[in-house]
C-alpha cells in the first residue's frame, strides 16, 4: 500500500476525523445513509497535523502540477487548506462559493484571478464529485485553465471517478477509502466482519440500507 496514504489514514483515525460506524450509520446532507463519516476540517485544530496536510498537499502540487500559477479553494471546507497551500507556494489564492452571494458584487469566485491562469483546485473531501466539479466549471467560465485538483481524502465512488474523467480533471489525494479501511482494520478500529458491510455500502451508497 502507498506509505503516505496509509500514514495519513492513521493520523486521521487518531484524531477521530474519520468515523466508521457500521452498526450506527450516519445520515449525510444528501440523505444517504452511511457507515462512514470523514471530517478533515478537524485537522485544522491540530497544529502538527495541519502543517502535515499543508506540506503534503504542496508536495503533491509540485510533483503533479508544476505549471500551477494560482490556487483555488472550494468553499467552505477547503478554504483554509487552500490558503495555507497558496502561502507555502507563494501563489495567488481565490475561493469558489457554492452559489453567488445574494448581495454586494454577487461574486461566485472571491479574489483576483488572472485570465488564462493555470489553477490547481484544493478540496478537503471528494464524495460524488459534484460540488468539486461545479467549482471547476466556475473557474473555467471565468477563463482559468484548471490543470488539476488535490484533496485530502476521496471515497473513490465510481460515480465520482467517471465524473472527473468526463470533466478532464486529474485528481490527486493524500489518502482514500481503501487505505482508511485497511488501517482501521490493522489497528482494531473495526473488525473483519465490518469490512464486507463497508464494501457493500461503497458499491451503491445511494441505495444502501443497514
Amino acid at each position: 500500500m502507498d506509505k503516505l496514504k496509509k500514514d495519513f489514514a492513521r493520523r486521521l483515525l487518531s484524531i477521530k476525523a474519520i468515523k466508521l460506524q457500521p452498526n450506527d450509520p450516519f445520515t449525510w446532507a444528501s440523505g444517504w445513509k452511511s457507515p462512514f463519516y470523514c471530517d478533515n476540517r478537524k485537522t485544522l485544530s491540530f497544529p502538527e497535523l495541519r502543517n502535515y496536510v499543508k506540506l503534503e498537499l504542496t508536495h503533491a502540487i509540485i510533483e503533479h502540477f508544476p505549471q500551477v500559477e494560482a490556487i483555488a479553494g472550494v468553499a467552505t471546507g477547503a478554504i483554509p487548506q487552500g490558503a495555507l497551500v497558496a502561502d507555502a507556494l507563494s501563489l495567488p489564492f481565490v475561493y469558489v462559493r457554492s452559489k453567488p452571494k445574494d448581495h454586494g458584487l454577487e461574486n461566485l469566485i472571491e479574489g483576483e484571478l488572472q485570465p488564462g491562469a493555470k489553477v490547481v483546485v484544493v478540496e478537503d473531501l471528494i464524495s460524488t464529485g459534484g460540488s468539486s466539479l461545479k467549482a471547476v466549471q466556475a473557474l473555467r467560465n471565468k477563463g482559468a485553465e484548471v490543470v488539476g485538483m488535490v484533496a485530502s481524502y476521496t471515497y473513490g465512488f465510481p460515480v465520482a471517478e467517471e465524473a472527473f474523467s468526463n470533466a478532464g480533471v486529474t485528481l490527486v489525494t493524500l489518502t482514500d477509502y481503501e487505505h482508511v479501511v485497511a488501517t482501521a482494520l490493522e489497528t482494531g478500529y473495526i473488525a473483519q466482519d465490518d469490512v464486507q458491510l463497508l464494501n457493500e455500502w461503497r458499491k451503491d451508497p445511494a441505495n444502501w440500507k443497514k
